[in-house]
Parts: structure tokens; C-alpha cells; sequence
């Protein structure tokens, strides 16, 4: 396909300015070696991989040499395989000069979390995510501008209305670049294909994986409950395994970007509040694959897993979009008497938007309950705290309904008003490969 704008662009060019190394992480076949190459290349930096025998094997048996040749902003592509050697020479390396962008690592695993790299290079490194494709990267559209949900307190109409069907279809899709242009039938392909290939290579021969198929059933315990509380004794007994072997498995999922956690939202008026993170599967087109279930299946009304899947979906598209920002953050919310909100954002002032998401396209009245439940408490504990909440639907309607309560479309996450395309949208770039 084409090449796909990245909305992190931005940020990453803005932080080899800054930083004298940034890493660039996140699962993969995400996108990560493309746009590490497209800056590199705008950048007149150089570009290798240890992914390459090769390559791999020359900075391995010299590491201050090899990477001492490379032309700044330096790429070093799946950085985690030359392990603790490779990245104490780009430290030794970037502590000679003041020299800013000097090396763009990027990796396929959490880099603060490869037990085979000791050295953070905390103080030197920039680090940042990238994610699949977000629904408004694939649509090159400008993201939901929440400005608007926390100090204006609405929320604009998208240009275009979708239906459930539409939402099920790029909920099965995900966000893998190679994977969005494939048919469904080809897509189940690859991603068991992507499983095994992360499974084998990037858990089996980095972590102390001693049981395979646990962590396989792991991965799909973890698609079917996805959006749910992370409860981790009831996981073990149905999974047979201990607590230790759960936790070090769930740490390697989350290390290669195939699950993350939103953790429980509180204050200290808030008491009573359930803990527990919130599951959610990293992307839900794999979700879908490991559940076996198609885009046709989910948009019928009877379907159990939409409810999940869509809440899911939600979730990365706001997590995805806002990767590149500072401050807005992400949590959940229930408490033992069983209030709680699907998604709670919060910036750094305290301001705080609430978001419920619902499979129907016409909401009612009782949908909107969790909202009222936390404007109302936040309203007589923080007062001008509650900013906005929005229940996020697959039908056409976008309204207020109520003091500070809106009704909106799934795609106002994605899709700008008419008003604002040609005052937010991108110059096209020339056609490229994003695998």
C-alpha cells in the first residue's frame, strides 16, 4: 500500500532535535522500520539491521567500530537482538559529543523490559511507541481534537455517519500495515502466522519460556477477555498454571506489545475503588482472528464479544492518537457497589473526560447512567473537574443530552468535521511501501 503519514512523525523529529538517541519501540510489523527509515533518509542519516546475520554479526564482534560509521541520525533497527554489547557502545559512543539525533533505535520489545539489555541509557534516550495504524492514520485524517471535550466541553459532528457493520469491519481489520490491505480469509493467515512468529522468536529465545503452549492459551485467554478486569488467580485456574508462571508470561506479553493494561482511575475522595487494571488486547483484528470470529458475526445484535471487542477498539484508537502527547492519560473506573466507566481521561491539571462506548446504534436513556454516576460524584468532591462525558455509539446521532453529556459516533475519533479538513489536513506524501 501506499505510504501512510504517521501522526508520531512529528514528535519523533522533534525529539532528534532534543535527545542525543531515541528509541522508537513497539510490536512488530507496526510500521516502525518504515518510518525509521523515512526520517533517516529525509535526514541523510543511515539505516542497518540486526535482524541481518550479517550486520548483526559485524556489530556484535565490534560494536564502537560499526556503529561509529554510520552517518547521523544512525538507525539501528531491532536494537534488542545486539543485546547489552550493541547498546553500551551507542552509550560510550553519545557520551564523547553533545551531538543531538545521533542514533533512532528501534525495536520489537519493550526496551525497558528485555532482560538481555541492562542499559536504559537513561538521560541520553527518548523513548516512544509506536502502534499499528490508528483509524484516522488509515483514513489520513486528524485525530479527535480532545481541546475540544475538556475546555469547550462538546464535541463535534463527524463529516460522515458509519453504521455498526462499517465499525465491525476496521474493528476486524486492526491496525498491522501488512495486514489492512489483505481479505479477511488472507488476514486469519497472517495472523497466526505473526503469532507464531513472536511466539518462537521474540518470547521463546529472549525470555525463560519453559512451556510454549501455556503461553499460547495465554494469548487467547487474553483476546477473550479483553476489556475485562485483569484478575489474575481466576486466570490461573483456568489456565492451569501458578501465579508465578502467569505473571512472568503476562510480562512477556506485554514486553512484545501483544496485550496492555489500563490501570484503575481514583483520587482520594474516591473510595471503595476496584484496583484492578483493565485488560485490552493490543489489537483487535488479532483479537477477532484468535476468537474466530468474523466482521458479520460481531455486527449481528446477538453477539456477546462486540460489546468487549468495541470497547477495545476504542481504547487503542485513543492510546494510538495520543501516543505522541504529553499529558492526557487513560484509566478505568468501578468500585465495589458496581459504578463504573469504561474509560476515564484525565490531563495534568485534573481536568477529567469520560467516555462509555456501546455497541447499539440507538442508545438509551439508561446508557448513560455510568456518565451521570461520576459527573455527579466528581461534581460534589472536585468541583470543575468533570469536563465532559461522551458516549461513544455505532449509530448517526452526535448531541448534548444533558449538563455536560454528549451522545457522538465512534468515528468522531477519526473522522474531522468538514469544517476543520482543510485547516488540519496533511500534504500528501509521495507512495511508498509501509510494511
Amino acid at each position: 500500500m501506499d505510504y501512510v503519514r504517521r501522526h508520531l512523525e512529528t514528535t519523533l523529529d522533534d525529539s532528534l532535535e532534543a535527545s542525543r538517541v531515541v528509541v522508537l519501540h513497539g510490536a512488530r510489523q507496526s510500521g516502525k522500520t518504515t518510518l525509521a527509515r523515512q526520517v533517516a533518509q529525509r535526514r541523510a542519516g543511515s539505516c542497518v539491521t540486526l535482524d541481518d546475520d550479517a550486520s548483526r554479526l559485524a556489530a556484535l564482534d565490534d560494536p564502537m567500530a560499526y556503529l561509529s560509521r554510520l552517518q547521523a541520525p544512525a538507525v539501528v533497527d531491532e536494537v534488542q537482538v545486539g543485546g547489552d554489547r550493541v547498546v553500551r557502545a551507542v552509550k560510550r559512543l553519545v557520551d564523547e559529543s553533545d551531538e543531538r539525533g545521533r542514533f533512532l533505535l528501534t525495536g520489537s520489545t519493550n526496551f525497558l523490559s528485555v532482560p538481555a539489555i541492562s542499559e536504559s541509557l537513561a538521560g541520553r534516550a527518548r523513548i516512544l511507541r509506536l502502534f499499528p495504524f490508528s483509524q484516522a492514520e488509515l483514513d489520513r485524517s486528524s485525530p479527535v481534537d480532545l481541546t475540544g471535550w475538556f475546555d469547550a466541553c462538546e464535541v463535534e459532528p463527524p463529516r460522515e455517519t458509519e453504521d455498526r457493520a462499517q465499525y465491525m469491519s476496521r474493528l476486524c481489520r486492526g491496525g498491522f500495515p501488512e495486514a489492512v490491505a489483505l481479505s479477511p480469509q488472507q488476514r486469519r493467515g497472517w495472523h497466526d502466522s505473526y503469532l507464531e512468529t513472536v511466539i518462537q522468536r521474540d518470547v521463546t529465545e529472549l525470555g525463560d519460556i519453559r512451556r510454549a503452549d501455556a503461553l499460547v492459551e495465554l494469548v487467547r485467554w487474553s483476546a477473550a477477555n479483553t476489556a475485562g478486569e485483569l484478575n489474575v488467580q481466576a486466570a490461573c485456574g483456568q489456565l492451569g498454571i501458578d501465579r508465578s508462571t502467569f505473571d512472568r508470561y503476562f510480562a512477556w506479553l506485554r514486553t512484545v506489545f501483544m496485550v496492555h493494561a489500563v490501570p484503575a482511575w481514583s483520587r482520594k475522595h474516591a473510595a471503595r475503588v476496584v484496583r484492578r487494571p483493565k485488560l485490552h488486547f493490543a489489537d483487535t483484528g488479532m483479537a477477532a482472528a484468535l476468537l474466530g470470529i468474523d466482521a458479520d458475526a460481531l455486527a449481528l445484535p446477538t453477539s456477546t464479544v462486540a460489546g468487549p471487542l468495541l470497547e477495545t477498539f476504542v481504547v487503542n484508537e485513543l492510546a494510538q492518537q495520543n501516543a505522541g502527547a504529553a499529558g492526557v492519560r487513560i484509566h478505568h473506573l468501578r468500585d465495589y457497589d458496581g459504578n463504573e466507566a469504561d474509560i476515564v481521561l484525565e490531563r495534568p491539571d485534573g481536568a477529567v473526560a469520560a467516555v462509555e462506548v456501546k455497541a447499539t446504534g440507538n442508545p438509551g436513556e439508561n446508557h448513560l447512567k455510568p456518565l451521570r454516576w461520576l459527573r455527579d460524584r466528581l461534581d460534589r468532591n472536585a468541583p470543575g473537574a468533570f469536563r465532559i462525558g461522551v458516549l461513544l455509539h455505532t449509530g448517526p446521532h452526535c448531541h448534548p443530552i444533558g449538563d455536560r453529556l454528549w451522545l457522538a459516533p465512534i468515528n468522531t475519533l477519526w473522522s474531522q468535521p468538514a469544517s476543520r479538513i482543510h485547516q488540519t489536513q496533511a500534504p500528501p506524501e509521495p507512495p511508498r511501501n509501509s510494511g
